[in-house]
């Protein structure tokens, strides 16, 4: 009888082993899921390039996250809607700004013509700007 309880014993005490692995298991790939996830969304750079236009502004705003955000005007025009030939509006760029220091310099840039290099990214983060777009750099001024 005490050895038929303690093989009983010893096979609960590897089915629970057996379930803890399998719940440590299942738990590391949702954990890993979740972060590949938020890294795919918020964090990955899904494009990089320069815009060059007229700068129309930079402001700093927000509630909680004071952040950097502007608008190029660039140059040329666009149909509102695919397709559609009525109305015409302006290229219009806008963005927001991760470092301090460019956001300076362009202030002082209003309504000049700039170049500006920028990531983009799939979604916008409340501390890093309300823009998907984030300029990193000043190409050039004009």
């Amino acid at each position: 009888m005490v050895k038929q309880d303690g093989v009983r014993e010893a096979a609960n005490t590897q089915k629970q082993k057996g379930v803890s692995k399998l719940l440590k298991v299942i738990t590391l790939l949702i954990i890993l899921g979740v972060a590949g996830f938020v890294y795919g969304r918020y964090f990955f750079v899904f494009g990089e390039g320069v815009k060059t236009g007229q700068l129309n502004y930079v402001v700093l705003k927000g509630y909680a996250f004071k952040t950097y955000e502007g608008k190029l005007i660039q140059a040329g025009f666009r149909s509102p809607k695919t397709g559609v030939s009525s109305g015409i509006q302006s290229y219009e760029f806008e963005f927001s700004i991760s470092d301090p220091k460019v956001a300076d310099r362009l202030m002082l840039a209003g309504g000049k013509e700039v170049e500006l290099h920028y990531r983009e990214y799939k979604a916008a983060i409340p501390w890093r700007g309300y823009s998907t777009f984030i300029v990193d750099s000043i190409v050039a001024i004009k």
